[in-house]
């Protein structure tokens, strides 16, 4: 999986990080995480064709997460996209669309499907999207993408035996046992499992029973840090996480890597709120505009 960071910033934009968006490829599907205003001109400059586009997942229709939406459902449709687009969000969502479609003149001519969704578990063929509500003061969900464990072949095994590339192996792989020159060979005997990478996506929200289940042995856990201790009160009041909390959640459940975003655009530089979070979680990183990182 590669995650590439559109948008990094908080309600307000600055020059330097766009309204919230986050982008993940994995084996042909482009899952598009919150759309907030300028998305679509941030994909041209990472390179991401729209025909790469397959879903989105709404965290919350505050606007810094979700301007962006009308404006790139416009660019789709007037293109030659021919995926059927998957748009998944919280309660209200189906509404809402209605309602900005009612406000602008286009249509969606294109094949698409709006899902509104609780907590809940979505399996797709290679992974699954794990979704948890959050605390934010509107109907909020964050999300985990969890691929699925794979089978790999054990080449030693296999050379002894003489089986040859094809067929006989994909059956392995998908947990049948074959037959070869006489010979019963088991799935457990030929192969190895590859255990999924997981990653956790946690925007806008306060410090809840959802945070730590999304971030459970998390291999990247991406969280929102709008500000830091010092101003600890009003995070409270407009329910946002810390970096201190930030990091308190990734410490107690088992993640391998702490990615923070959605930094309010008080910070004209993140060391502060870099240092705060490393000092509980060393493996903490700030993301910025178009940064890739691969999973």
């Amino acid at each position: 999986m590669e995650i590439v960071f559109l948008g990094t910033g908080s309600m307000v934009p600055t020059k330097e990080r766009n309204h919230q968006s986050i982008f993940v490829s994995h084996n042909g599907e482009g899952l598009l995480f919150d759309c907030g205003e300028g998305t679509q001109r941030q994909l041209k400059i990472a390179n991401i064709r729209l025909g790469k586009l397959s879903k989105i997942f709404i965290t919350h229709w505050h606007g810094d997460h979700v301007l962006g939406l009308p404006g790139l459902l416009q660019t789709l449709g007037s293109s030659d996209y021919e995926r059927r687009l998957e748009i998944y969000g919280p309660e209200g969502t189906k509404k809402r669309v209605e309602h900005l479609l009612k406000g602008f003149s286009f249509n969606i001519d294109f094949e698409h499907e709006i899902f509104e969704i609780s907590e809940t578990v979505l399996n797709f063929k290679d992974f699954s999207v794990v979704v948890k509500s959050l605390e934010h003061g509107v109907p909020c969900l964050g999300y985990a993408i969890i691929e699925h464990d794979k089978r790999k072949i054990k080449t030693n095994v296999i050379k002894r035996l003489g089986i040859p590339d094809g067929p006989l192996l994909g059956k392995l792989q998908e947990n049948k046992e074959i037959k070869w020159n006489n010979i019963v060979v088991l799935p457990k005997d030929a192969t190895f499992v590859v255990k999924g990478k997981k990653i956790a996506i946690v925007l806008d929200t306060m410090l809840c029973n959802g945070v730590y289940a999304l971030a459970k042995d998390a291999d990247v856990l991406i969280s929102e840090a709008s500000y830091t201790s010092e101003l600890e009160e009003k995070a409270e009041e407009y329910n946002h996480l810390t970096a201190k909390q930030a990091a308190l959640a990734a410490s107690q459940s088992n993640v391998e890597k702490l990615v923070l975003t959605h930094l309010s655009q008080r910070y004209k530089t993140p060391e502060k709120v870099l240092e705060e979070a490393s000092t509980i979680f060393k493996k903490t990183i700030i993301a910025h505009d178009f940064m890739k990182i691969k999973v």
